[in-house]
């Protein structure tokens, strides 16, 4: 049967089912459970659009928070360009069915927009009845959704097929992906496409929270060693077990109510949880309180004086030692001597030289903050580079951007700086730039690094428009930068 008949033939399925018949068979299970859901929300097959529209600004505020935000990249690559070739577009969804991203052919774009499968329309079950990302989203699984098994009528020319995507921490539905176009474009592949798709999105999802994972492990991996020989475990803010010094038995995942200080374990017995900057430290009752450490905060980021912050003690860095620290701060599981060297001066520096300055160093910053063999911050220590990267790998561009005064200790000449320092620039800058949002290209603007780049001013003037009092300014820089 080709694609004609079969939508023929669904379609008089359709009025046949709505209209009271009984018809055997049809539709078929997947379909029929989702109209029961459909109509027992009170959706109207008659309906014209998705009844709930948010506008661009509230939905880039949704994007910028979006755990998919992460892996947009993959995601695109997979689908993006077999979509404008097919004449399709792609959707991605968060879990309440809120369209959040919809790229592809601009035709197919235009089409869409009449039916306001665009983004800020919300295409659940309850709002828009029976198709792709709604039903996908409902059952957890993936789906394909072809013209009359739409349960709304105005549908019936378009076929979509979606997947889900779940958190790989914690399991919960983060949102569907979606490729959706005219009914003449229907091909029996695209439920596999969108599938695979899913699975590349949870398998990034899944190497990111490894990374983060080893960094807080990294991190807060002295809250444990100082409960001594005493059993413990260093626990994520989700309460998945991460590190486990003697204990008998512990779940892989342990659940933390907020404000806890006490959890049951699963077997009868009652651990203390203590909340850190990251995550928890799980001790039994009866073991010591972890020892009070030192804070240590740095600021590295810009073109002003370096600065060191322990325990409320500002503290100005000369270059070398901003250097020192920043590498430490990058590498928290620890550095040698020869290491330091190594990312310092390359080949022509001298180990002695690093422990002359490291031996100055911790004198200047006072004891419980640095620690040898290796050298190693052992203080509760924040930086603001750090802290520029968590938020670009979760995804939070907006907090980036807060956070980010500027390129990484920007007269450092040190080989491994230079290479972090052009790794978080082109990485800030890249998001940016994707994100086309006129508020998120000037918050990057205002910064020295994008104060002097044309293409982050090309984008600015395309997208603000003509009477946003932004736009004179704009221009008149992208001028200047390109005389």
């Amino acid at each position: 049967m080709d694609q004609r008949e079969q939508a023929r033939r669904l379609s008089e399925l359709y009025d046949e089912v709505l209209g009271g018949a009984r018809v055997p068979g049809a539709p078929r299970p997947l379909v029929a459970a989702s109209w029961e859901r459909s109509l027992a929300a009170a959706v109207d097959p008659e309906l014209d659009q998705p009844p709930l529209v948010l506008n661009h600004d509230m939905v880039e505020t949704l994007r910028e928070n979006h755990p998919l935000r992460a892996v947009l990249p993959v995601l695109r690559q997979t689908l993006t360009t077999i979509a404008d070739e097919a004449s399709h577009i792609m959707i991605i969804t968060d879990a309440q069915g809120m369209i959040l991203w919809r790229e592809g052919s601009a035709e197919v774009k235009r089409q869409a927009d009449r039916i306001a499968l665009s983004e800020g329309a919300v295409w659940s079950e309850d709002q828009i009845g029976t198709n792709g990302m709604g039903t996908a989203l409902a059952v957890g699984e993936p789906v394909q959704i072809h013209s009359a098994e739409h349960l709304v009528r105005r549908i019936h020319e378009w076929t979509c097929a979606a997947a889900p995507v779940h958190d790989p921490d914690t399991g919960k539905l983060l949102g569907a992906v979606d490729v959706s176009g005219p009914l003449r474009t229907v091909h029996p592949a695209m439920v596999a496409l969108v599938t695979a798709a899913a699975q590349l999105a949870e398998g990034q999802l899944k190497v990111r929270m490894a990374a983060a994972d080893e960094m807080l492990r990294a991190r807060n991996m002295r809250h444990l060693m100082a409960l001594g020989d005493a059993p413990g475990a260093l626990l994520t803010p989700t309460g998945r077990v991460l590190a486990v010094q003697p204990l008998e038995w512990l779940p892989d995942r342990l659940v933390v109510p907020d404000g806890a200080d006490r959890i049951d374990l699963g077997d009868g017995r009652e651990g203390l949880v203590e909340r850190l900057d990251e995550g928890y430290l799980l001790r039994m009752p009866g073991t010591p309180v972890r020892r009070s450490r030192p804070s240590l905060q740095l600021k590295l980021l810009g073109s002003g004086q370096p600065t060191a912050i322990v325990g409320g003690r500002e503290i100005a860095l000369t270059l070398r030692r901003a250097e020192v620290l920043a590498l430490l701060l990058l590498h928290p599981s620890g550095l040698t001597a020869e290491q330091l060297m190594l990312q310092l001066y390359g080949d022509e520096g001298n180990p002695t030289t690093v422990r002359a300055e490291m031996h100055r160093l911790r004198n200047l910053l006072g004891g419980g903050v640095l620690d040898t063999k290796p050298y190693r911050i052992i203080a509760d220590v924040t930086g603001d580079v750090t802290q520029v990267q968590t938020a670009l790998r979760q995804g939070n561009l907006h907090t980036a951007l807060t956070l980010y005064a500027g390129p990484l200790l920007a007269r450092s000449d040190a080989p491994a700086l230079r290479m972090e320092r052009d790794e978080l620039d082109a990485t800030i800058r890249r998001a940016t730039l994707d994100t086309r949002s006129p508020d998120v290209l000037w918050q990057f603007a205002q910064t020295s690094t994008g104060a002097e780049d044309v293409e982050i001013f090309e984008s600015l003037a395309a997208v603000l428009p003509a009477a946003d009092p932004r736009h004179a300014a704009v221009a008149a820089r992208l001028a200047r930068l390109v005389d």
